[in-house]
């Protein structure tokens, strides 16, 4: 019934996927194979105008209201009725603050079928970074860290400054050209990573790997509306020690809902096993 239901929401129609950043190299694959949509790029949208990652342009909406405008300004470029946009975001890890992470959010919209399904996913490959420099030899052992030049990286005369700024850099004699310049006018400069997906391939790969789960979620239909977008919402640890009969933190059970009808589902161990192994267990195992 799922398959069925997808090929007949999605099968030969036009999928705008909206991105100035060449990201259609790692979804356009996907999609096409998996909902046998026909994707394509416009060129004339620029998606910066909702803010730029070197801060020129402020992002003032959150990443699911971005990719939704990307999505709508796409499909009011092009006249499809399918969109699909992601956002991405850069910081320390929620939870080990001391590494950085890459958190990536991927949308599909649907106007004729009034569908909206999205993906998050958080990652820590990455090589997202940023140095002050005073000599060139910093800034070449900032470079080969950061993967360039197969990594593109910025240029400016400081941390968090656009007064001057160079972009997209992925020229060795380029770089030391214009970090020489920068450090003869100012006496030190920054260097940064370029998080842009076209200039990034750690992050085009983890765009691939949210679309996988995007591509995941599309695929598990509603058993009540048969529509797309029956995900897991949240999960509860509970699952009992084989040993000792113990609650574990291991996933007990997780909750499924639609996000087009509603219709929730609680799904008893959804991993395949009833019981946990010992070595999980904080009593068996402390």
């Amino acid at each position: 019934m799922g398959l069925e239901k997808l090929n007949e929401l999605f099968a030969g129609r036009k999928l705008v996927i909206a991105t100035k950043h060449g990201k259609e190299s790692v979804l356009k694959p996907l999609f096409d194979e998996d909902l046998g949509v026909e994707c394509e790029v416009t060129t004339s949208l620029d998606t910066d105008l909702l803010g730029t990652f070197s801060g020129e342009i402020e992002r003032t909406l959150d990443p699911i209201s971005t990719a939704r405008r990307k999505c709508e300004l796409a499909m009011d470029l092009t006249g499809a009725d399918l969109a699909l946009a992601s956002e991405g975001s850069f910081g320390a890890h929620p939870s080990a603050f001391f590494l950085p992470a890459n958190e990536e959010w991927l949308l599909f919209l649907d106007r004729k079928n009034q569908l909206e399904v999205h993906a998050r996913h958080l990652s820590m490959e990455t090589n997202f970074a940023g140095q002050e420099f005073s000599d060139l030899n910093t800034l070449e052992d900032f470079a080969q860290q950061a993967l360039f030049p197969s990594h593109g990286l910025i240029l400016r005369n400081q941390q968090n400054c656009n007064f001057e700024i160079y972009k997209g850099i992925t020229d060795q004699s380029l770089l030391l050209e214009l970090g020489e310049q920068l450090l003869k006018k100012y006496g030190n400069a920054y260097v940064e990573t370029d998080m842009r997906a076209h200039l990034n391939p750690t992050r085009m790969k983890v765009i691939k790997e949210t679309a996988q789960k995007l591509l995941e979620k599309i695929r598990s239909c509603c058993p009540s509306c048969s529509l797309p977008g029956f995900a897991v919402v949240s999960a509860e640890p509970g699952l009992p020690c084989s040993w000792c009969g113990t609650p574990t933190r291991s996933i007990l059970f997780q909750t499924k809902t639609c996000t087009h009808c509603g219709h929730t589902d609680r799904v008893h161990f959804p991993q395949g096993k009833t019981t946990e192994d010992p070595m999980y267990c904080d009593r068996c195992n402390p």
